[in-house]
């Protein structure tokens, strides 16, 4: 029951022993450096040969300089493009929702739409009571004849008037003509100059008759359209195809001019609105291509339609719309949607997220070997996180990356480097 202690401190003892009295062997042996003479304890004053070196002491003995080498694991990448993407937390729109009103007064006369039918643009949602409003376009239409009728008998007037006016002239010069060879009277002269005046203001009486019944046709026109718009307001149509979000107005309701009719909404296409940060936004432009997934597991793609200009005052954050295709109209309004938003084109390189570390301030970066076979950090940029790796940015299109090892290494340290085998 005494051998465990006995063991455990014949343990102790021996270690001892070598910290003690094997100290320089043992430093010399972790430092990679010759082996030190052995001292035979049987002989004093004499020294052994030394121990045989190991394979890393005879290659460091064997480089010209005597530097220490540190063997590492090297991966050779090349940079690709790889397609950068922003996520951006939003929900689903209607493309469109407008709440139908009406523009005249009057009782309901149809029979209700119920919610969720879908409507054409242009179909009837609620008929209005007509009530005198189809006697007041009959009484329209009869004044409009009536001031049609009177416009050729004011064109009759102007072209007497203006015969009258070149008869009077004719009259006139005749009398100016026999007053020079003496043969009329100064009385006839002004008598046939004052007839000449009388017919000029006929014709300007006749004139006015004339546009009186031109503005007389304009009016009765005017309330003739006005009388049809206000039957065709009677009927409150659908602006668009789309669904009713509400149902119509009730058969023997009293409508107001702006009372609701219904609310249409339109779900195919349908925005997906996603919010972007201040570092984001510039990445961002309209057309690019976006997917989208819903709450509920489905997913889909669009393209960008619009990225706003100002920020949201109180959240630093600009509006983004996508635009997507919604033909079996599965998207509902107001869904919970995470939007993944293509960027441009980024040259990047694809490594083993093993492979990344940091130096002495706290930078992420890589260690890799430069021409001279020596250890430098480069910081980076880490892109994307995927199964094959991560994207980072930062090194030069082609670079020796340290994949084992990079942990005991530090800038201008000189490596024995082994390449890893490209994986097939």
């Amino acid at each position: 029951m005494r051998i465990v202690p006995l063991i455990t401190a014949a343990v102790v003892t021996g270690s001892l022993y070598l910290l003690v009295f094997e100290r320089e062997y043992l430093l010399a042996f972790a430092s990679g450096g010759a082996t030190p003479a052995v001292v035979d304890a049987a002989q004093p004053g004499k020294t052994a040969l030394p121990l045989e070196p190991s394979v890393a002491e005879k290659a460091a003995m064997a480089r010209p300089d005597g530097e220490r080498h540190v063997s590492v694991l090297v991966q050779r990448s090349v940079a690709q493009v790889v397609n950068d993407a922003i996520l951006a937390r939003g929900q689903t729109e209607a493309a469109r929702q407008v709440n139908v009103r009406a523009e005249t007064s009057g009782l309901i006369v149809s029979e209700p739409l119920r919610r969720g039918a879908y409507v054409t643009a242009g179909q009837a949602l609620c008929e209005l009571d007509p009530g005198t409003r189809i006697a007041a376009r009959k009484e329209a239409e009869a004044r409009l004849e009536e001031a049609k009728s009177r416009l050729p008998e004011a064109k009759a007037r102007l072209r007497e008037a203006r015969a009258r006016l070149d008869e009077a002239e004719i009259n006139d010069r005749a009398a100016s003509q026999l007053s020079q060879d003496g043969f009329a009277s100064g009385t006839r002269v002004a008598a046939t100059t004052a007839g000449v005046e009388s017919a000029r203001a006929s014709i300007s009486s006749a004139q006015t008759g004339v546009q009186s019944a031109t503005s007389g046709i304009r009016a009765a026109e005017a309330a003739v359209e006005g009388a049809a718009k206000e039957i065709e307001r009677l009927t409150i149509r659908a602006p668009f195809n789309g669904l009713l979000e509400s149902d119509t107005a009730e058969l023997g309701a009293l409508l107001q001019p702006g009372a609701s009719c219904a609310t249409v909404i339109q779900l195919d296409p349908i925005k997906l609105v996603g919010f972007l940060a201040e570092t984001d936004v510039d990445k961002v432009t309209v057309g690019a291509i976006a997917g989208a997934r819903l709450a509920s597991g489905r997913e889909t793609t669009g393209r960008v339609t619009f990225l706003s200009r100002s920020a949201d005052p109180q959240t630093r954050t600009f509006r983004v719309e996508v635009t997507v295709s919604n033909s079996d109209l599965g998207i509902r309004d107001g869904q919970t949607a995470e939007l993944l938003i293509q960027t441009e084109g980024r040259s990047a390189h694809l490594l083993p997220a093993s492979a990344l570390t940091l130096n002495d301030d706290g930078d992420l970066g890589l260690r890799i070997v430069t021409p001279e076979n020596r250890a430098r950090f480069v910081p980076v940029t880490l892109l994307r996180d995927t199964v094959d790796g991560v994207w980072l940015t930062g090194l030069a299109d082609e670079a020796d990356v340290i994949v084992v090892g990079q942990e005991f290494v530090v800038d201008g340290v000189a490596v024995d480097v082994t390449y890893k085998e490209p994986t097939p």
